[in-house]
């Protein structure tokens, strides 16, 4: 049985990090476009695929299994280092990952990693922030913003053709979308599909470029939107709009536009939750003997009961009179603290009626 801990020259307790290292360092050493020895990179090669694997070399490290299959699948005797070898031959199911964290430990790209996608993307994500009011969280509020933001193109519709012309099938990639290149580096030949310069990953190309967008299929301008805030929202929380942000290059998918929503603080209802909390003064004779009042609410004065007796500090509570849940039905709760004023002049009247309850021991 091999010793593929031997073979790399590395202790059986060593990390991943270390065997990456270990074979990269034999790899360029015993590389037959360098010199070296096919033979001895063919069994360092094998060795990597055991050991750099997780699984595998906890499998070799306690039964010392030997992997018969070849690495990847690939033929008998041929490694992803050798002559003429194409990563692309093999499918979409063909994983270079091993290689390609070797590749960007050492040079930071891997020059034949897989994803070689098009440059034309979906439009960009727009993010504005917009302020309410409290009184608009509890009714929910329909608000109009300005944004200046690429659009899809009115003349062309998006596929940046002049209207009465066609696409044409693109000459440099004839129509993949994709072109290789080679690639000769000193761990031999590596193939790579770049995004087709003339038609960027589109395969096809107008015969005549929009007069309006200049064949990007896509022009900037203001446009308005409405923005539908909900009652209950909460401060800081985001809305997405689905496909309100900029439009994509030539036809694709717009961005999304995210509103934040900051609700600014009310002069005297505070928030917490969906409940909302109001300090109310009365007088001693109100506290004492009880009164009813009106009070203020985000839905407008309402009238409330002060029971006799109640202390300074009592919370009183409203049922249904906060912010209307988001999510589900019903409202918060409103909660009345009552403060008890303490009168700071009084007149010879007041003073002597005082004086009297206080005789009585109130």
């Amino acid at each position: 049985m091999k010793d593929y801990y031997k073979i790399l020259g590395i202790s059986k307790d060593a990390s991943s990090e270390e065997i990456k290292k270990a074979f990269f360092r034999l790899a360029q050493r015993y590389h037959p476009d360098k010199g070296g020895n096919p033979e001895k990179f063919k069994e360092i090669n094998e060795a990597y695929q055991i050991l750099g694997d997780k699984e595998k070399r906890a499998q070799y490290d306690r039964f010392g299994t030997v992997f018969e299959e070849a690495p990847f699948g690939a033929r008998r005797g041929e490694t992803p280092f050798s002559e003429g070898f194409d990563f692309f031959s093999f499918g979409k199911d063909f994983d270079t990952s091993v290689f390609e964290e070797i590749f960007e430990d050492f040079f930071g790209a891997a020059p034949f990693a897989r994803e070689r996608t098009s440059k034309r993307k979906r439009g960009r994500d727009i993010f504005v922030d917009i302020k309410i009011s409290l009184e608009e969280t509890f009714t929910g509020v329909k608000k109009e913003i300005s944004l200046e933001k690429f659009t899809t193109c009115s003349r062309c519709k998006g596929n940046g053709t002049e209207p009465g012309t066609r696409l044409k099938t693109c000459p440099s990639c004839r129509g993949a979308g994709k072109v290789k290149e080679i690639h000769q580096t000193f761990l031999g030949t590596f193939t790579r599909a770049n995004v087709c310069p003339q038609c960027q990953g589109f395969g096809r190309i107008p015969e005549k470029n929009c007069s309006k967008c200049h064949g990007e299929g896509r022009i900037k301008e203001e446009k308005k939107s409405v923005v539908s805030i909900p009652a209950g929202i909460s401060d800081k929380e985001r809305i997405l709009i689905a496909g309100e942000g900029e439009a994509g290059e030539k036809g694709q998918n717009s961005g999304n536009l995210y509103v934040r929503v900051y609700v600014m603080e009310h002069p005297y209802f505070v928030r917490r939750g969906d409940d909302i909390y109001f300090n109310f003064d009365v007088n001693f004779s109100q506290a004492t003997l009880g009164d009813k009042i009106d009070i203020p609410t985000l839905a407008g004065k309402v009238g409330l009961q002060i029971p006799s007796g109640t202390q300074a500090g009592k919370l009183l509570r409203l049922k249904g009179m906060g912010i209307p849940h988001l999510n589900r039905r019903g409202k918060g709760d409103m909660y009345v603290k009552i403060n008890v004023r303490t009168p700071q002049k009084l007149t010879k009247k007041q003073k002597e009626l005082i004086k009297r309850l206080k005789e009585e021991g109130i």
